[in-house]
């Protein structure tokens, strides 16, 4: 059988700490100015210990210049983009095979979702195995360099 308690709150009615001691013991940190070091700031006025390793800049931190590469997939390129792509100059085509250079369009790896229905020349860039699979299955190379 269960045992019926009496809830604590109705216990500590009419007393006003509810076990938490004198009012100033429990109570939230705005009466102290927040927690821990905080609202120390940087003032002038009387000193604080240890506050000049807390404030400041210090030590090494790394340049990050390497970014991810952006990538994209063969079905990007399709016959209308390819064409479009020619007369602004981004890419060239060599009798029925477009020649292409992923790091002069602004790419870095080539991935191989999709269908892909004309023949590439990639020359530069990172390129997924199923890329280059699906590159020489529609016609196209893929020099070892790339």
């Amino acid at each position: 059988m269960v045992v019926r308690r009496r809830k604590k709150v109705t216990k500590y009615r009419a007393h006003t700490t509810h076990g938490g001691g004198s009012r100033k013991k429990r109570r939230g940190a705005g009466s102290r100015g927040g927690r821990g070091n905080a609202g120390t700031g940087k003032r002038a006025g009387h000193k604080k210990a240890g506050q000049h390793r807390i404030f400041g800049k210090d030590g090494f931190r790394p340049r990050r210049t390497v970014s991810p590469l952006k990538a994209v997939n063969v079905s990007y390129f399709t016959p209308q983009r390819c064409e479009s792509l020619v007369k602004s100059g981004k890419i060239t085509k060599e009798s029925d095979v477009y020649v292409i250079d992923l790091v002069k369009l602004g790419f870095g790896r080539l991935l191989g979702a999709g269908d892909l229905t004309v023949k590439l020349t990639v020359q530069s860039g990172h390129l997924t195995g199923k890329a280059v699979e699906k590159i020489q299955a529609a016609g196209g190379s893929v020099p070892e360099s790339a």
